[in-house]
């Protein structure tokens, strides 16, 4: 039987494999294409898994026994991997005709939210990682250090394991409280925003008080439909301002307006708060 000649594109993909180079002409020789190439560089005894402490906070939260303020305090000594993905910066084309990749640079995979704000993903383990994007390099990290590198990329948000049954997201102020190495306390427990709102409230007609609460972002759903109270994606604060009766629509609007003024000048929103809403009760009679 006489054998066909293979098709020239293809005969041409295997002249180009197997041999001493690369189809760019760089040689095999002398690269390193193991060891210290994948996330056992900063970490040669890890085997991808996800840390215990951060497994069990989120455990918790999702069956209702912890808060989120637990999981970042988890995240915050944990190592976590971060997607990159190969770029072609600069190709040519080869003998043959083929185009060769030339030049590639690794890039950080970002996503943006639907507020239009960066997010920077990051898993717990490097299956996790595999199964939102196969073709993805998993590079291990510490969770400060990512963090760190977000805030000084413009990064606002962390998602952690997205695409799972349950990601969790990790807003400005956690993100900033890592960078910083510093614990952090959700605004809706903060006694500082509490007085900040508070401040905000006073005088304003018709605001017999004001508080704050969880918003209706903090909570998180799940694969299943099943609410996770935490690690949402905000809003995260509710300001609870109690009125009394008789107000009517353009009065309401003006308390709304001039509160929200209010507080754009208190530093403890600013820094504290991602994200809030505000919420009108009637003041319960003497």
């Amino acid at each position: 039987m006489t054998q066909r000649p293979l098709p020239e594109h293809i005969a041409a993909q295997l002249r180009g494999a197997g041999g001493t180079a690369d189809t760019a002409g760089q040689a095999w020789a002398g690269r390193n294409l193991g060891q210290g190439t994948s996330h056992t560089h900063r970490f040669p005894d890890d085997d991808g898994a996800a840390a215990p402490g951060v497994l069990a906070a989120l455990a918790a939260l999702r069956a209702g026994e912890g808060d989120e303020s637990a999981v970042v305090a988890a995240l915050a000594g944990a190592r976590l991997f971060v997607p990159v993905v190969a770029e072609v910066s600069s190709s040519t084309r080869t003998e043959d005709g083929l185009v060769a990749d030339k030049e590639a640079d690794m890039a950080l995979v970002t996503l943006r939210a639907a507020d239009g704000r960066q997010v920077l993903p990051a898993f717990t383990s490097t299956e996790a990682l595999t199964a939102w994007h196969a073709g993805a390099r998993p590079v291990a990290t510490d969770a400060r250090r990512a963090a760190v590198a977000a805030v000084k990329d413009g990064t606002q948000l962390l998602v952690l394991d997205p695409g799972s049954a349950a990601p969790f997201v990790v807003r400005r102020p956690a993100l900033w409280a890592l960078a910083q190495g510093r614990e952090w306390v959700p605004s809706y427990r903060s006694a500082e925003v509490a007085q900040a709102v508070q401040r905000a409230a006073a005088g304003l007609p018709g605001v017999v008080s004001a508080s704050t609460a969880p918003g209706d972002g903090v909570a998180a759903r799940a694969a299943d439909g099943a609410a996770v109270p935490g690690g949402g994606t905000g809003p995260e604060l509710a300001v609870v301002l109690a009125l009394r009766a008789g107000l009517d629509r353009a009065a309401l609007e003006d308390v709304v307006a001039r509160l929200q003024a209010r507080l754009s000048t208190e530093r403890a929103l600013a820094e504290d708060v991602d994200s809030l809403q505000v919420r009108l009760t009637a003041a319960e009679r003497a």
